[in-house]
């Protein structure tokens, strides 16, 4: 297991957030919350940077991957973009959640809402070896849709 060590950007803010939590066992992200005040209406293709009030620290050999939460986009057409959206463990600033609303009606956003998961995952460190020639493949350059649909 991994320990995720995690900072309020904002400590004394008078309506704390509560902080990411698995909600059930077999989970595999934590809901990232906004950490706005008051209310924010994103417009149909409107894109926002929305502050979750949090930054973390990854131990190393690990990422974070910021993630849509399903539900919002199923329900709402807001997503993210960038998804997923990779936190580096040595990056110690505020994480985000980039939203945009790919939907035809506004969509108010409020604080505390769930916007975002976080999956924290390890990374393979590859080494670069350049070639001449790579393996050849059933597929070889194959791609875009040339396996079928």
């Amino acid at each position: 297991m991994a320990t995720l060590q995690v900072r309020r950007v904002r400590p004394d803010h008078p309506d704390p957030l509560p902080l990411p939590r698995y909600e059930t066992a077999q989970a595999a992200g934590m809901d990232l919350r906004a950490d706005i005040d008051g209310e924010r209406t994103l417009r149909p293709l409107e894109r926002l940077a929305v502050p979750t009030g949090l930054a973390i620290a990854l131990p190393p050999g690990y990422e974070g991957q910021v993630r849509p939460r399903s539900g919002l986009a199923l329900k709402h057409g807001i997503t993210l973009l960038n998804s997923p959206g990779t936190i580096d463990a040595d990056y110690r600033g505020e994480v985000h959640a980039v939203l945009v609303n790919l939907s035809q009606e506004p969509f108010t956003l409020r604080r505390g809402d769930r916007v975002a998961q976080l999956v924290v995952a390890p990374v393979t460190v590859a080494e670069i070896q350049e070639v001449a020639v790579l393996d050849a493949t059933p597929r070889g350059e194959g791609g875009f849709g040339s396996t079928g649909r």
